[in-house]
């Protein structure tokens, strides 16, 4: 049989889909032709494999040399499937065995000259290889580190095609290359802060590590300079470090968005966009190859929202589906990809244009309808969402320290989520913003009646929707876990009731 086969992945969104590389040659017309539903950067690929296997050496015979990608149905974009490529055109022209490379998956840029170029996305397309039973991949030796993070898989990185070749027994010489480096831009670096900076906001404080503990969603109102920007910025310093299968979500998520990935960071991922950000820029996507946008770039992590007031109409409306189904599915002519969406959200925003309506000392010159647009910009079905909206006032004083720090915040939190645990043992759910309020209600463990009976009768009334209903006993159980105690109180549905008031309709 003349065939040859190895193997490549193609993304879509975060899942990558295993495909076949076969080559047949054949005494034709000499040519190199790619089949498969292959893009045009893709189909570009013969040219790059035939120049860079004559310029290291490695000739393919002058027949007829066909390329199929399997399944065909599958879109497929990109240059990564180069060096698979030339892998198995080598193998079909003799040059290497066949079988090495039949359970071993390649990805890689060809340069003209044979390098091996580094390509985005490599880690996820390992994760899908070692989920697929893969036991062998070979990558850019600049990318050997990204895929390294991946277990039980062995990684195999080269400078060059020849350098591949000769890994498979053929009779080529080595040349003396450098490594292609990854060309990225460097992340922004994290702000480095402590809750003690946080001075004379106890209850914003407070209502902080109750969102930590439950997961649960948060909104901030306040004149400027109140220090809602830098509560915010301080949540994922309270929040637990990340388990090996989120961290290498969340790196998978950067290596597609193009970053260099070298090894887990187990703090959570934190994004700010700019108020001015595009809808686009927001879910992510894109016309031929799909990129993650900020709101997947946050899972895991805390996506927060400032001046939410100022943001452009419609844009905070795309976070209600991925705030209820955590996930973003971007669809597109041809393909639809899935990107995870689980985040904390913060929305932070002034009560008016100038940020004086109903301040204490404030002198708002805002008319009235100007405040009733502006307060208007979060509609309310993305408020029947958020779980905390909190009033946060100006500090009046100027000196000393918080009194809790991040360390002190964090041990509570990790003491309530095991608590949380504990009780949701042998559901798919970790912490209490993710309990459905069917189960609340129904299922789960019973709160008391004489507990509930100022929720019901909000509810009854029409001062809370059903959603909001759950969202409050999800903060209730939240606070029973802070307060070391089995099942809520009447207070702790109090307060969750006070906590959310500000965000109900």
């Amino acid at each position: 049989m003349s065939v040859a086969r190895t193997w490549a992945v193609a993304l879509t969104g975060l899942r990558g889909e295993m495909v076949e590389i076969e080559a047949d040659v054949t005494s034709h017309t000499p040519e190199f032709r790619i089949i498969g539903l292959a893009d045009k950067t893709l189909g570009e690929a013969s040219r790059r494999v035939v120049n860079a296997s004559e310029n290291s050496g490695l000739e393919l015979p002058p027949r007829r040399i066909t390329v199929n990608l399997s399944p065909a149905s599958l879109p497929k974009h990109g240059s990564a499937f180069d060096l698979g490529i030339a892998v198995a055109s080598l193998a079909v022209a003799g040059v290497i065995p066949r079988a090495p490379i039949a359970r071993t998956v390649h990805l890689g840029e060809l340069g003209l000259d044979g390098r091996l170029r580094p390509i985005t996305g490599v880690l996820p397309a390992v994760r899908a290889s070692a989920e697929r039973g893969f036991e062998r991949v070979v990558v850019p030796r600049a990318n050997e580190a990204e895929a390294r993070l991946v277990p039980g898989i062995e990684v195999v990185s080269a400078v060059s095609l020849p350098e591949v070749a000769h890994g498979y027994g053929a009779d080529v010489t080595v040349p003396e290359h450098r490594a292609v480096r990854r060309v990225t831009t460097p992340a922004a670096p994290a702000e480095a802060g402590d809750l003690c900076d946080v001075v004379g906001q106890v209850e914003a404080v407070e209502a902080l590590t109750v969102a930590a503990a439950g997961g649960h969603h948060l909104l901030l109102s306040g004149p400027p300079g109140a220090g809602k920007t830098m509560l915010a910025r301080r949540l994922p310093g309270i929040l637990p470090p990340l388990d090996d299968e989120a961290a290498l979500e969340v790196a998978a998520l950067r290596s597609l968005s193009g970053e260099a990935v070298e090894e887990l960071n187990r703090t959570p991922p934190f994004e700010a966009p700019h108020h001015t950000a595009t809808l686009a820029a927001l879910v992510g996507g894109g016309s031929r190859m799909s990129k993650p946008g900020v709101i997947s770039r946050a899972s895991r992590g805390v996506l927060m929202i400032d001046e939410a007031g100022e943001v452009r109409a419609g844009v905070l409306d795309a976070l209600r589906q991925p705030l209820e189904h955590g996930r973003i599915d971007i669809h597109r002519s041809g393909f639809t990809a899935s990107y995870p969406a689980r985040f904390q959200l913060v929305l932070a925003t002034n009560p008016c244009p100038c940020g004086e309506h109903g301040i204490r000392g404030g002198s708002c010159v805002c008319s009235p309808n100007a405040v009733r647009t502006y307060q208007r910009r979060l509609s309310g079905p993305l408020l029947d969402r958020i779980d905390i909206a909190l009033r946060v006032e100006r500090v009046t004083a100027a000196s000393g320290v918080g009194d809790v720090t991040s360390d002190q915040a964090r041990e509570r939190v990790v003491a309530a989520r095991e608590r949380a645990r504990r009780r949701l043992r042998g559901t798919p759910w970790l912490h209490n913003a993710e309990v459905p309020g069917a189960w609340l209600r129904n299922e789960g463990p019973r709160i008391p009646r004489e507990a509930t009976g100022a929720l019901d009768r909000a509810l009854s009334h029409g001062s809370i929707t059903l959603r909001a209903y759950d969202r409050i006993l999800r903060l209730a159980w939240t606070l029973s876990d802070l307060a070391g105690i089995e099942v809520p109180t009447a207070r702790e549905i109090g307060r969750a009731l006070y906590l959310k008031a500000g965000a109900a309709t």
